[in-house]
């Protein structure tokens, strides 16, 4: 999202666009991610608590405080731009999902935070945002969506953000029981859990995560673990050991450290 100094850029349009992190103690969460992935911080244009966190001095996420009266978890929130964002939260409310917090003004956009049918989280922006390819240079690796029901999230999110339509720069393909996202050929985002004519999965809670690169994991690890977070080794599709682990902030956050 545009805030602070640019270079600003039109987002394209369905895609992932930014993600941010509502923290209780916004000291204390500086701290941790500056020790597990190396980030610095800088003020933001949204008004006081509000930090852009940089990566080698490129934005990478936001970091904000976390209203009580907003009643929600800590957790990592990824934003997907859009062209209208009262015209996009009345299509996520007509497909049966719920539009928790706006559409708001905040600095020279719009934004709204929602959930789909299952219940997993997301955020809507509306109007230009810094420069932020996913899964280029220090931008988040990619996004990932963990559902019940991959095909029914799949026509969810296709519907409300144009995904695969002839003027959607995100094209969609079914790969290996998981729905894959692209945007110019590269992966942006990925929705598994529950295959297609498979019955949903009432063991999955459903969540976007977001996979950070690091150059170490095990370096990235020890230091989660030593600044109060807690890890858990990731597998691959065959169920051997891979090169990511899944991090738990001290405030909750769950997000993802993989090498490129």
């Amino acid at each position: 999202m545009a805030s602070g100094p640019g270079p600003y850029v039109s987002p394209a349009l369905g895609a992932p666009c930014w993600v941010s992190l509502a923290a209780r103690d916004l000291p204390a969460t500086e701290e941790f991610y500056a020790a597990v992935l190396g980030w610095s911080f800088r003020p933001s244009s949204f008004g006081d608590g509000f930090r852009i966190a940089l990566s080698d001095g490129q934005p990478v996420a936001g970091i904000g405080p976390l209203a009580g009266q907003w009643q929600m978890a800590v957790a990592w929130m990824p934003y997907f731009a859009v062209p209208d964002a009262d015209e996009t939260a009345a299509r996520i409310r007509e497909r049966g999902a719920t539009v928790a917090i706006g559409p708001l003004t905040l600095g020279h956009g719009r934004a709204a935070h929602a959930a789909d049918r299952d219940g997993a989280a997301f955020g809507i922006w509306e109007g230009q945002t810094l420069a932020w390819p996913v899964g280029h240079d220090d931008a988040p690796a990619h996004l990932e969506l963990r559902t019940r029901d991959v095909f029914d999230s799949a026509v969810f999110y296709a519907e409300v953000f144009g995904w695969a339509a002839d003027h959607s720069a995100c094209s969609v393909a079914y790969e290996r029981d998981e729905v894959i996202v692209r945007q110019g050929g590269h992966t942006v985002a990925a929705l598994h859990g529950g295959g297609v004519e498979a019955a949903p999965d009432p063991r999955v809670r459903p969540r976007w995560h977001v996979h950070f690169h690091v150059g170490d994991v095990e370096k990235a690890s020890a230091a989660a673990v030593a600044a109060g977070g807690t890890v858990t080794p990731g597998t691959s599709a065959s169920g051997a050991p891979a090169a990511h682990v899944i991090i738990r902030d001290p405030d909750g956050g769950l997000f993802t450290v993989t090498e490129p």
